[in-house]
């Protein structure tokens, strides 16, 4: 989501007041695109920390604070977390480069058809 908002394609557009050509980012809403970036993270760490305090966490609650064990062991979990969710974005990110490709060459192949 976050290489969406570094797109910069600009688009023309006529001012209607004073018939000046001015510049318009063509990309996605920046306030949409942080929103749904934001509810991404959330949704994130609460699965990571539901996640890992099923896994690391005592039944018995005894003390107010994690003992060092649970300590260690959420270290642990949240790290493997973080990493999977980085590698499943690098294939989902290649995914999305190869489908963007796929879809200007068919687009390139559909002009060079059409224009015969």
């Amino acid at each position: 989501i976050a290489e969406i908002t570094r797109v910069k394609r600009k688009q023309i557009t006529m001012n209607s007041f004073f018939g000046q050509k001015e510049e318009k980012p063509a990309g996605p809403d920046p306030l949409f695109a942080a929103t749904t970036e934001m509810e991404m993270y959330t949704h994130l760490f609460n699965n990571m920390a539901a996640a890992c305090f099923e896994k690391c966490s005592s039944r018995k609650h005894k003390e107010p604070d994690l003992a060092l064990g649970e300590m260690s062991c959420s270290d642990r979990c949240v790290s493997k977390y973080l990493e999977a969710q980085e590698k499943v974005g690098v294939v989902l990110q290649k995914a999305n480069e190869a489908q963007a490709l796929q879809q200007k060459n068919l687009a390139e192949m559909q002009n060079a058809l059409g224009g015969r």
